[in-house]
């Protein structure tokens, strides 16, 4: 019984972790045009226990292919060609008990936009026809820090969470020539609000299922800009009976959705942002002691978009971990 409790009890914790991953950039990617993917909870890098955990996190995005409702759109219908982003951040999370935990993300991102220039046409040599200039930019910045409180305290086993934290405006949003829906940072203070939940699906416990919820609601703007209220949702399963020597191999798949109202102000876009997304995300974790390493790919199988976006086919995260 006590080994049982154990279990329980470190299974519940690793929930902590999937709900704080979740808070990791859910609005770092709800950028550039539409920009479709986005960081919800998993069940990947569970810690074990009361203590801490420091993390750095890799997601690449490329966005080329313009949407526009259910469907592709003509690139035509759209200024902007590529938005391609490299996002790097570094986390740490601690739990004082198995009640109370916090943690801080600090992303930053490297980012490539190329669209069509406001300055019109451009004529050509010889009999050709004026093509529309455009222009490509790449800048690096800050993202906007995160940071959360966790509360698990509502079942002995741990096993349903909330969470309530703060985005900050740290984010670079002022990048001249830059729209501010393509700006690495937002600009605003949002709070944030997250519900989880997990369960066994077997006894033995090897088989789990997850479901979670995360809101981004912007309360402060500043500049004429306001990014939509953003809802996240995830639901799961993982599996941890798996191993080869002394590494532990936790194969994973998730559902994602997240729907983003449009931006709204005098600087926004409002008829080309805001979208709902499906996504289906199989993922793979190795643990070895006290590193882990975590990777996978959300694929998108349902986008409806607001006006015309650009989308990615596919978002790829790495994330390797510490457990202390």
């Amino acid at each position: 019984m006590k080994n049982l409790r154990s279990l329980l009890s470190n299974s519940a914790i690793r929930a902590f972790l999937a709900l704080l991953l979740f808070n990791s950039p859910s609005n770092l990617h709800a950028c550039a045009c539409g920009c479709s993917v986005y960081n919800v909870g998993t069940g990947y890098n569970f810690p074990e226990g009361a203590g801490g955990m420091a993390w750095t996190e890799y997601d690449y995005i490329g966005q080329s292919q313009n949407w526009r409702g259910m469907g592709p759109s003509a690139a035509g219908n759209n200024p902007h060609q590529l938005i391609q982003t490299s996002w790097l951040q570094g986390g740490f999370q601690y739990f004082f008990n198995e009640k109370w935990g916090g943690s801080v993300v600090v992303p930053s991102a490297n980012r490539i936009v190329r669209a069509q220039s406001d300055d019109g046409m451009e004529v050509q040599q010889g009999d050709a026809a004026p093509s529309p200039k455009t222009f490509t930019k790449q800048w690096w910045g800050m993202g906007d820090i995160r940071l959360n409180g966790y509360y698990t305290g509502f079942s002995p086993d741990m096993s349903t969470g909330v969470n309530l934290g703060v985005k900050l405006p740290s984010g670079l949003w002022n990048e001249p020539g830059i729209d501010r829906d393509n700006q690495i940072g937002t600009g605003s203070t949002d709070i944030l609000f997250g519900i989880f939940h997990r369960h066994r699906i077997t006894m033995d416990e090897k088989w789990n299922w997850f479901v979670d919820s995360q809101l981004d609601a912007p309360v402060i703007t500043q500049a004429g800009y306001t990014p939509g209220i953003q809802l996240n949702g995830t639901a799961g399963f993982y599996y941890t009976g798996l191993k080869i020597g002394k590494v532990k191999i936790r194969p994973l798949g998730q559902v994602l959705f997240v729907n983003k109202a449009s931006d709204s102000g005098p600087a926004a876009d409002p008829k080309n942002t805001g979208y709902q997304q499906l996504s289906l995300s199989p993922g793979i974790e190795f643990d070895f002691k006290k590193v882990r390493v975590y990777a996978d790919a959300e694929l998108p199988v349902m986008n409806n978009m607001v006006g015309n976006q650009l989308i990615a086919p596919c978002t790829v995260k790495v994330i390797a971990s510490y457990i202390f």
